[in-house]
């Protein structure tokens, strides 16, 4: 059977044809003019249109993706006629190595779209400036949550800036998912710049901490600078664990939540109850992430540059980010402002470990200098420092005391009711010996007469035998 009469439009297609994107939506055909089914059709040539996605470098499946996604050239097979009904060059999805070509990626001018930021968002204030660009606090019109969107300052199509702003929003769409690195939600561009759809800490950053003590003149304690430690170690151990590194760890870049944690967010074999956290440390500003593997290096700041990125170094790249957390954590100790060069930054790339203002214990200060070590090979790694005694022992510590505490509470808890159900008998009591006195008398000579008895039982009865 034939088309109906009078169709002038291409022949309709089954369901399963539509749901292939079988069309002109995705193929182009070249020279076909309109026959009916008796008629010996020519063959078509199909132009693939491959669909317009970027793919992201840091996922371990993206080669995978990109070929699902139909991103690389097919190998030509002879023409099949489709189930459809339609002529199609054959493919049975198997490709020529030498044919895997990465889809063109698009660029900051071909995603542009109308002014989102302006009608999703309602700007509050501007909550930071960086050398990246400016980040604002806003609410989403929508769901009427915080969140903090971080702008470019200038156009990036076409210049140097467009690859970093593109690996920023790479990295923080695979990294967050961790309640110690800043949560990533959307990414997009407007009028050539690149805006991102961030967590909103409510606490700042950890550099807004340090100058305020700075200014009061009171420093992280030892307890907080170990919590400040292993919180941000946890950060380290879950991008490094994804082949990641950050490369730019400094305090302007770790954010503060003063929000507690729910205890079902605990990592497994983590000894502290979080959900006692008033603080919580994350991980931000990704620019500078790169794989461990075939790495794309962008120097972070110098004054946390550990001396082996310096000299293009980079077998030990995870490292680097323990050095620049041991100098952050420092700094939070009251440390002075670090140089980006001179003698002070040499001593600190030998080993040696400016002066603090304050008492700290013999054990933590080895750790910080282990951790700055001349030799990348002798820091621990991130998975070692979350585990290390230092850090552990004060946790414990921590929660130990708390048991403690606790215990004696429930202790003294107790004694007072036991009290407290003494004298609730003895009013209860006297009252009914002021209202009842008669009562109260005959009662007593009950009692007593019953102690006479009872008394009477226990005594030894005398025998007397009558003989008859």
């Amino acid at each position: 059977m034939g088309f109906p009469t009078g169709l002038t439009d291409e022949p309709r297609k089954s369901l399963l044809c539509k749901a292939r994107g079988i069309g002109s939506s995705a193929l182009r055909l070249k020279g076909v003019s309109l026959f009916r089914e008796t008629e010996k059709a020519p063959k078509p040539e199909f132009v693939y249109s491959a669909p317009q996605v970027n793919i992201n470098p840091f996922t371990p499946d993206s080669l995978e993706i990109q070929t699902s996604a139909g991103l690389c050239r097919r190998r030509k097979r002879p023409h099949l006629n489709d189930s459809c009904g339609e002529d199609l060059e054959g493919s049975d999805g198997e490709m020529e190595d030498e044919d895997l070509r990465p889809a063109k990626r698009i660029t900051i001018t071909e995603s542009n779209m109308k002014s989102r930021y302006a009608t999703e968002f309602h700007e509050l204030e501007k909550i930071g400036s960086g050398e990246f660009g400016s980040v604002f606090k806003c609410v989403k019109r929508l769901d009427g949550c915080v969140y903090a969107i971080k702008r470019s300052k200038k156009p990036l199509a076409g210049s140097v800036d467009e690859q970093n702003a593109l690996r920023e929003v790479y990295a923080h769409a695979v990294l967050g998912q961790h309640q110690h690195v800043v949560r990533y939600y959307s990414a997009w561009a407007e009028d050539d710049h690149m805006l991102i759809q961030n967590e909103y800490c409510n606490g700042g950053s950890l550099a807004d901490a340090i100058r305020e003590n700075y200014r009061s003149m009171q420093y992280f304690s030892e307890p907080d600078l170990k919590d400040l430690l292993l919180q941000v170690a946890r950060g380290l151990k879950y991008i490094h664990s994804m082949s990641l590194v950050h490369m730019d760890i400094k305090p302007s870049n770790i954010f503060i939540s003063r929000s507690t944690v729910p205890n079902s967010a605990v990592e497994e074999g983590d000894d502290e109850d979080w959900g006692s956290k008033k603080v919580v440390y994350k991980i931000g500003d990704l620019g500078h992430v790169t794989r461990v593997s075939s790495p794309q290096v962008e120097e972070g700041d110098s004054r946390f540059l550990a001396n082996e990125v310096l000299q293009e170094d980079y077998r030990y790249l995870p490292k680097a980010d323990i050095f620049a957390l041991a100098l952050m954590v420092w700094c939070a100790a009251g440390a002075e402002p670090l140089s980006s060069n001179g003698d002070q930054w040499h001593d600190i790339r030998q080993g040696k470990l400016p002066p603090v203002p304050q008492l700290l214990s013999q054990e933590f200060i080895e750790l910080i200098k282990l951790m700055i070590s001349p030799d990348p090979e002798k820091r621990p790694s991130s998975v070692a420092l979350v585990k290390h005694p230092v850090l552990l022992s004060a946790s414990r510590k921590s929660a130990e005391q708390l048991r403690i505490e606790l215990n004696a509470e429930k202790f003294k808890n107790a004694l007072l009711q036991k009290e407290l159900k003494k004298a609730q008998i003895a009013k209860a009591a006297a009252e009914e010996r002021a209202l009842f006195p008669d009562r109260m008398t005959t009662r007593s000579t009950t009692q007593s007469s019953r102690t006479t008895r009872l008394i009477g039982k226990k005594m030894n009865r005398s025998l007397s035998l009558t003989i008859y």
